[in-house]
């Protein structure tokens, strides 16, 4: 029996067919995960930045990541921008330290509506602003209050009942900035410390130095300046010196940058906190990682996911 050309063409089509049935299932790409940070011209984002995508490279297969951040610690329009962005982009998850606790609420809610799964790092989401757009989203961090008191009370075993001291706190509108505020006003009532005022830095050195000279002016006798960061530590350093007042006027911080460090064993910085920055966004991505693998709900994430924070002094 023959087989005629028609016959043959149908037989290797059926062979193709069935190959092609047979073959594995490409796989599938590896979920996008990204991390959107405020100012990289901190030390303390770049650094987190750093860990982000050291965990990135370890972890390769399991996802990619694309990280952002902003020039200005204010720019709260530049981060908006951005997420709308990653929306676009259609990522699978965003990890986000919010320049403002109450403005990226709406872009958040975007993001969540069109199914990527949100997680909050560094500054916690004012929970009203949150409530108000009906949206749950994980904090993953220290306890900014907690941390600062602690820096306070080591700052507390050098004054005395009545001295003056003033602090510097960070962007006004976040969550982080009142939450050290707060921590740093337990430690000094405590101490029966006098705090002759609170002013913004805005996280930044210059304007940290600025509100510091300011603050040695209208108080000949301030004993201590608490700064909500070390960017705005190191511009107190600075205003301590031009004052002719260094030793005299003790300065503490909070992050632990690079920077900082050897003014710690100067002396010219008393204290500051470690939240370990490298870690900040990894946590976040690895919850967010989890919830993705476990097809956890934004509703059904845990509200809040605490991690270390410890004093550092001299060595």
């Amino acid at each position: 029996m023959t087989l005629t050309r028609r016959t043959l063409q149908a037989a290797a089509a059926a062979a193709l067919l069935g190959s092609l049935y047979s073959a594995p299932a490409l796989a599938a790409e590896p979920p996008q995960v990204a991390l959107v940070m405020k100012s990289l011209a901190n030390e303390f984002f770049r650094t987190m930045e750093d860990g982000a995508k050291a965990h990135q490279k370890a972890n390769a297969t399991k996802y990619r990541l694309i990280a952002n951040g902003i020039k200005d610690e204010t720019d709260t329009a530049a981060q908006i921008k951005i997420v709308e962005q990653m929306i676009a982009r259609k990522v699978d998850a965003l990890v986000i330290a919010p320049a403002d606790s109450k403005a990226l609420a709406p872009v958040v809610k975007q993001a969540i509506d069109k199914g990527i799964v949100v997680v909050n790092i560094d500054n916690r989401f004012d929970a009203a602003a949150l409530q108000e757009k009906g949206i749950q989203v994980p904090f993953v961090g220290p306890d900014n209050r907690a941390g600062a008191r602690m820096v306070g009370e080591h700052l507390a075993k050098s004054l005395k009942p009545g001295d003056k001291v003033g602090i510097i706190e960070g962007v006004s509108t976040t969550v982080n900035a009142q939450q050290r505020t707060l921590g740093f006003q337990d430690a000094m009532k405590a101490a029966g410390a006098t705090v002759v005022g609170v002013q913004s830095g805005q996280w930044e050195i210059n304007k940290g130095n600025t509100v510091a000279a300011g603050m040695l002016r209208e108080h000949p006798d301030l004993r201590a300046l608490l700064a909500g960061n070390d960017n705005m530590a190191l511009g107190a350093v600075a205003a301590v010196k031009a004052a002719g007042k260094a030793g005299k006027v003790m300065v503490v911080g909070y992050d632990n940058i690079n920077a900082i460090k050897p003014m710690l064993n100067d002396g010219r910085v008393l204290a500051t906190a470690d939240q370990f920055a490298a870690k900040q966004a990894v946590f976040g991505i690895e919850t967010a990682l989890k919830a993705l693998t476990d097809k956890t709900p934004q509703s059904g994430m845990p509200a809040e996911i605490k991690t270390d924070v410890v004093v550092v002094t001299k060595k």
